[in-house]
């Protein structure tokens, strides 16, 4: 099965990309992206799954059955570097979204458990922004839905990574169940550049080798990630975004470096002469 799901031409609601559990192999992430002409407009079941639709750009008029959020939306490229807006969405819902423009959507979904939140908007201002790594390893993180932030299986967050630099690194991982330092997290990663002709590289793999991928996702690919480490290294001349959708059956990010790359986070790095 692969790992590398390319960009698809826009169907009829203007999805270009469909990650099930089912197409993955695995029990809990989904993820869909659409791309959406202004004045088109997008129909969603929850069902029994909950949903973040994050505005990855453009601008849009987003309604459930108990709740309107009319004419969200800032940012018109994801390179703005500005935090996005985003939506959550319960189980049980419909959802209508309009594209007030050109709209850039994704939906990422994963079980909803039954705790009954309602629909929320997730504003600029409610994003967590952080700076990680030093040297080569920086990257810009945007907490659109991190484990503190109230959801059933959902956690939603987007990356910048600079040209030439790494991310996703130190090599980590976070698949197992029952283990005190590790969660059991299934991950996609949706891949933008800029310029958008640009490519990044990325590896999956496991201490064992048993999965050993590596792979050169474009502009609109997604990757997903069963198991394993994951680190992403971008190319000259292009910067990076991903938007991480993450779940599993304890709504909790933990997970363990691989030991043979830890050392860059110490004070060793970055080493001179």
């Amino acid at each position: 099965m692969s790992l590398l799901s390319k960009v698809k031409k826009p169907d009829a609601q203007g999805r270009i990309q469909h990650v099930t559990p089912e197409s993955a192999g695995w029990r809990y992430v989904g993820f869909d992206a659409y791309q959406l002409k202004k004045g088109q407009t997008l129909r969603l079941e929850s069902g029994s799954r909950e949903l973040c639709l994050v505005l990855v750009a453009g601008l849009a008029s987003v309604k459930t059955r108990l709740a309107e959020f009319p004419n969200i939306g800032k940012r018109m490229s994801p390179f703005e570097r500005t935090p996005p807006y985003s939506v959550y969405v319960p189980g049980n819902e419909q959802v209508d979204v309009v594209a007030e423009s050109d709209l850039e959507l994704a939906v990422c979904s994963a079980p909803a458990t039954g705790g009954k939140l309602p629909a929320r908007l997730i504003a600029p201002a409610d994003v967590g922004v952080e700076q990680r790594g030093k040297g080569n390893n920086k990257r810009l993180v945007h907490n659109i839905l991190p484990d503190d932030k109230p959801a059933d299986s959902l956690l939603v967050v987007e990356v910048y990574t600079d040209e030439g630099n790494t991310s996703s690194y130190p090599s980590h991982k976070h698949d197992q169940e029952d283990s005190p330092d590790e969660t059991y997290l299934e991950e996609t990663y949706y891949h933008r550049f800029n310029p958008e002709r640009g490519f990044a590289m990325q590896r999956v793999y496991t201490d064992d080798r048993s999965l050993d991928v590596c792979m050169a996702p474009y502009n609109q690919d997604v990757v997903t990630v069963p198991r394993g480490y994951h680190p992403m290294s971008t190319v000259a001349g292009y910067d990076n975004y991903y938007l991480n959708v993450m779940a599993g059956p304890v709504r909790l990010w933990k997970f363990t470096w691989e030991k043979d790359h830890a050392w860059v986070n110490s004070d060793e790095y970055p080493r001179k002469g």
